[in-house]
């Protein structure tokens, strides 16, 4: 076998840039995911039906713990990391939730503008007389 078929022979062995090199790791890492999901949901329920967590802390522990789970749901679940391969990724999540936040808050603060122009109910009583 020349050297030319030994490149063609690596390059068939070679895999795919979106597979893992072996399907156990990626196995292993999908069930790190799973267990840390677990883990930040039980707490989450935990902290919301416990007594040992000061009352008004309980929405910020709560804020916390879903901060986490979205870490883990975007490392280990859509594999979103900090190389440079990511970097296309992270600037796409990054502009969705930009376009997310801008409909969510301009909806409210189109709202509260409606809802600051509309009458009250002595005055669509008085109307009505």
């Amino acid at each position: 076998m020349d050297e030319r078929d030994q490149r063609h022979a690596q390059a068939d062995d070679a895999e795919t840039p979106g597979e893992a090199r072996d399907w156990r790791a990626g196995l292993l890492k999908n069930l790190m995911g799973l267990a840390a999901s677990i883990v930040l949901t039980g707490a989450s329920f935990w902290a919301a039906s416990t007594g040992l967590v000061w009352g008004p802390g309980i929405p910020v522990l709560l804020a916390a713990l879903a901060i986490g789970q979205m870490g883990v749901h975007l490392v280990f679940f859509l594999h979103i990391s900090s190389g440079p391969e990511g970097t296309n990724t992270i600037l796409a999540l990054a502009f969705g939730v930009f376009v997310v936040a801008l409909v969510v808050f301009g909806s409210m603060l189109i709202m509260a503008n409606l809802d600051a122009g509309m009458q009250g109910m002595d005055g669509l009583m008085r109307m009505q007389r």
